[in-house]
């Protein structure tokens, strides 16, 4: 038996607003959509992310802090070298996203909110 990861589901309560940023950050076609759930690929289809409306939904606080929304988890995102990381920032940027006021891992690592704010990361991954 095989198990993979092969969706991460995001809470939101603005799917267009997700579904906007990351097909503009990722370039991944929709491949499933209903009124309250938006699902995109990698173009290998090896990998997902969906949009999942909660009317409730309340962003998490990074970092976090002792009675605030905590965090459930976070995306990280390879880039190949300092180069593509700024690139990348300026194109989340652009794109909705905003830099994390705090900072962890050094110059090859940058954590930035969604335009949900969902937490992410930029790391330069070697192979």
């Amino acid at each position: 038996m095989t198990i993979r990861l092969k969706t991460v589901i995001l809470e939101c309560r603005d799917i267009p607003q997700l579904l906007s940023f990351y097909t503009g950050l990722l370039n991944w076609p929709v491949v499933y959509e209903q009124e309250t759930f938006v699902g995109i690929h990698s173009n290998d289809e090896e990998m997902g992310i969906a949009f999942q409306y909660d009317e409730n939904y309340i962003p998490p606080v990074w970092p976090s802090q002792l009675g605030q929304q905590q965090m459930m988890a976070h995306l990280d995102f390879a880039v190949t070298n300092k180069q593509e990381l700024k690139e990348a920032m300026e194109k989340a940027t652009m794109l909705g996203a905003k830099i994390a006021n705090k900072q962890y891992g050094g110059e090859e690592w940058v954590t930035m909110l969604d335009p949900a704010g969902h937490p992410f990361c930029f790391v330069v991954w070697s192979e």
